[in-house]
This record gives C-alpha cells, structure tokens and sequence, in this order.
C-alpha cells in the first residue's frame, strides 16, 4: 500500500489526541497528494466521510489489551486499540469543505501528519446498522456504571 495523502490535526503527540471521532470536535484536514486529486469528484456532495489511515508511530502489539475507556483487558480484536498486527485506522468524520486538494474535516481524532491510505463516503443505508451489540462496552456503560 502506498499513502495517498496526509492528515493534518491540531494533535502532536499521542497521548493528547481524542480517543473516538464522536467524541471530538476538533478541527482538522486532509492533504490529498495531487496525483489522486481526480479521486475527490463528487465527493463534496456528502457530509461524512469513512478515512483509513496508518497507525504510523504504533509500536508492537499485545493480543490482549486494556482499551482506553475501560480498565479490564479485553482480546485486542474487541477492542479500537491502536497497536495492532496490521496498523489500519478508521474514523468517520464530518466534511466541512474541499478546496482543490485539501479536505477541511471536523471530529478528527488522528494524530498530526498520519499517512492516509483510502477515502470513502459515509453512506448510512450502507454503513449503519441496526440492532447492534456492543459487547463488553455495552456492559460497561449500563446506566448504573457510570460515574
């Protein structure tokens, strides 16, 4: 796989950046190299956007982890842990604009010049799903658990 683009985002370091788009309201953009600019026709007619990206500081892995939102350890493939066998990230964001080669996004929870690898639009009769389970984040989350 070969980049196609970089993401740009007010967060520097890993520790600071925000854990879950939806729970972001941070502004960010998309620097989609020229060569692939023919690939963004169209696209400013949706409001979401589906990034995949390269956890490129990601470091080893452990198949078993404790996820930021709980302090269990969970099987590292139940959980959104950034340290994987395959470092691919996923985020849903809001796309506010494009101006030539660049995409203003916002809810961006990825680490400042992050290698984007694909771009695909949100399309909710394809991507949302109904009657979902969340496992044990679903348990963890029980409105008596909650501080």
């Amino acid at each position: 796989m070969q980049p196609i683009g970089i993401i740009h985002s007010p967060f520097r370091k890993k520790e600071y950046t925000q854990i879950q788009p939806c729970r972001s309201h941070s502004k960010g953009q998309v620097e989609v190299f020229p060569e692939f600019v023919d690939g963004l026709q169209d696209l400013d007619g949706f409001s979401h956007i589906i990034l995949l990206y390269y956890f490129h500081c990601s470091k080893g892995y452990s198949l078993r982890v404790k996820p930021f939102l709980d302090h269990k350890l969970h099987g590292l493939f139940s959980t959104r842990y950034p340290c994987r066998p395959n470092p691919i990230g996923l985020s849903v964001v809001r796309l506010v604009s494009i101006t030539a080669n660049i995409l203003e996004i916002q809810g961006v929870d990825i680490l400042d010049g992050t290698p984007l690898l694909d771009v695909k639009p949100y399309i909710p009769e394809f991507d949302r799903v109904d009657g979902v389970r969340a496992g044990w984040f679903e348990i963890r989350n029980k409105p008596e658990q909650r501080c």
